[in-house]
């Protein structure tokens, strides 16, 4: 995907997150994730909208956390996340291809890195306000869905942080029925590698459409049917939170 796309995508999940959010309520529970209430999503994400941005707009080269505001509830905040989403889509989109920020994972350049980056940040928190709100989520493009899928495998889960690890050499391995695309991820006492392809035997299998699988991996949906050992699913679920 291109980075107009993620741009077009991420503001199209933000409107859907504060619509979703403002028909929940702020005191509403997420059940995708327990711990919060509408009010600790829309601050994380709104938090980390402005992170990003600030990084692009102010060409911040190096790491710094976000900071969470705490005094903001009900209306007020989520027209603050609003604000916080609208500036963010036009932080990106005027900024220079070249931009040179900090960024954390590999990509073709920080501009790229960020689209891509929020894009996906805002469609899985975009499923926890939809959650809140309940009612079906609405559906990913099987193309952004696959795009995610390879941004946790093999972005996320190659850092040394990945706590997906297993005493002896494991397979598991990934599919997504509707692209075509499959991930081999090696696991090991070592953070996992993962490989865009479907090169030798796997202890595991997982396998069902791209949209479906992205919220799987990203813990916001059951995992689907697993084939072989399914103990490599039940790992994924107790070690892969970011």
């Amino acid at each position: 995907m291109e980075t107009a796309e993620f741009l077009q995508t991420l503001e199209t999940e933000g409107r859907l997150l504060a619509a979703a959010a403002e028909e929940a309520g702020t005191e509403a529970k997420v059940p995708t994730c327990p711990a919060w209430q509408v009010r600790d999503l829309l601050r994380h994400t709104g938090a980390v909208h402005r992170w990003a941005a600030a990084f692009v707009a102010e060409r911040i080269t190096e790491g710094r956390p976000p900071a969470e505001p705490t005094d903001l509830d009900g209306a007020e905040l989520i027209a603050w996340y609003r604000d916080s989403h609208r500036h963010l889509v036009a932080t990106l989109a005027g900024a220079a291809p070249d931009v040179e920020c900090f960024t954390f994972l590999p990509a073709p350049s920080p501009l790229a890195f960020w689209a891509r980056r929020q894009a996906h940040e805002t469609a899985v928190h975009r499923v926890d306000a939809e959650s809140a709100r309940g009612g079906d989520p609405t559906a990913l493009t099987p193309a952004f869905a696959t795009d995610g899928i390879d941004e946790l495998l093999r972005g996320f889960h190659a850092r040394p942080r990945s706590r997906v690890r297993t005493p002896e050499p494991r397979v598991l391995r990934i599919r997504a029925e509707d692209t075509g695309a499959v991930w081999t991820v090696r696991l090991s006492q070592e953070p996992p590698v993962t490989t865009r392809d479907a090169s030798g035997a796997a202890d595991c299998e997982l396998s069902g459409p791209a949209d479906r699988l992205y919220l799987a991996l990203w813990n916001r949906a059951p995992l689907p049917d697993a084939t072989g050992d399914r103990a490599l699913a039940a790992l994924w679920r107790e070690t892969s939170a970011i």
